[in-house]
């Protein structure tokens, strides 16, 4: 049986082709920034840890793909006209400020940097901030997956935001589904996947 993250790329290695635009909303450590870069070259990666930069810079570089890293806003031929994976330090509530084109898919792991400062975490605004811009810029048959970790202080919090927001999307327009499992005495994470029809 598939973990959730495991899930999580399946569905998402599904649908991306070569070229497509993708997000990864909370780089942390790279490896979903790098499982994406495995599917097209066209990637934006947003963090507000350095961090978190770094360490997806050196998994990326490592493993020979083209990398980007954006400070500031002054880019914008970086951002819009270079086939590479862009590592943004910014918080994804901003995305629509470098990604001006549709998107295929994104990805969410929500809660903290593993390793890091565990007060440094995703919250229900900035998460529901960068949700609405990014359903928006979706294509139709595009997917976004949020990996919604909670056993943390606030988690529960952000989870029940993400969740309640999730379930008023128009039924005609999207499909919207979670995975997770059931029997668990702690708090694994949940998976919740939209579809845009």
């Amino acid at each position: 049986m598939l973990k959730a993250l495991a899930m999580a790329h399946s569905c998402l290695e599904e649908i991306i082709k070569p070229n497509d635009i993708v997000v990864d909303a909370t780089m942390g450590n790279g490896y979903d920034t790098l499982f994406l870069s495995n599917l097209t070259d066209n990637i934006f990666a947003f963090d507000v840890q350095n961090e978190a930069i770094e360490a997806t810079e050196k998994r990326l570089s490592f493993a020979g793909k083209n990398v980007i890293k954006i400070s500031d806003f002054e880019n914008e031929k970086l951002l819009t006209e270079n086939p590479s994976v862009k590592l943004i330090l910014d918080g994804h509530e901003n995305v629509r400020k470098y990604v001006k084109k549709p998107i295929k898919a994104a990805i969410f792991n929500l809660g903290y940097l593993p390793k890091a400062d565990k007060t440094v975490i995703t919250k229900p605004d900035t998460t529901l901030t960068a949700l609405s811009s990014l359903t928006e810029l979706l294509v139709t048959g595009g997917r976004i997956a949020l990996m919604i970790y909670y056993g943390h202080e606030g988690g529960e919090k952000e989870k029940n935001a993400v969740i309640h927001w999730v379930s008023t999307l128009n039924q005609k327009t999207w499909d919207v589904f979670t995975y997770g499992p059931l029997n668990q005495v702690h708090t694994p994470p949940i998976l919740v996947i939209l579809e845009k029809k």
